[in-house]
């Protein structure tokens, strides 16, 4: 097996939820990326394969500051809102590509509903 067993374990579900949750043009998909050290999130319409709006946590206004990474995820969830509206999108499907739906993943979802995203 390639993966370790926490690699293993989140491709499963992972691809679990990908049967289920796609982007369209109208609804495009929210996915998020998480690494130890940062977070990445795109608003994907599946149907043409493209990202529509990105933002992460290198963003330099973000990277700058001396917070917690819980409170950068905050920060980039109220940017990947802000950006996503600007851009004429209002609803969005959220995918956590798999990984727990608490800590960073939780307060960047909290974030871009409080930046008037609907999901």
């Amino acid at each position: 097996m390639a993966y370790n067993k926490k690699e293993y374990r989140r491709k499963r579900i992972k691809n679990r939820i990908r049967k289920i949750v796609s982007g369209t043009p109208v609804r495009p998909r929210m996915s998020v990326f998480r690494s130890n050290r940062d977070i990445y999130v795109q608003v994907i319409d599946d149907e043409a394969g493209v990202t529509l709006v990105s933002a992460s946590s290198k963003l330099p206004d973000i990277a700058s500051q001396k917070v917690t990474k819980c409170e950068k995820s905050k920060l980039v969830g109220k940017e990947i809102a802000s950006r996503a509206i600007a851009a004429g999108i209002n609803e969005v499907v959220f995918d956590r590509n798999g990984y727990l739906y608490h800590g960073r993943v939780k307060s960047l979802a909290d974030a871009a509903r409080e930046g008037g995203l609907k999901f």
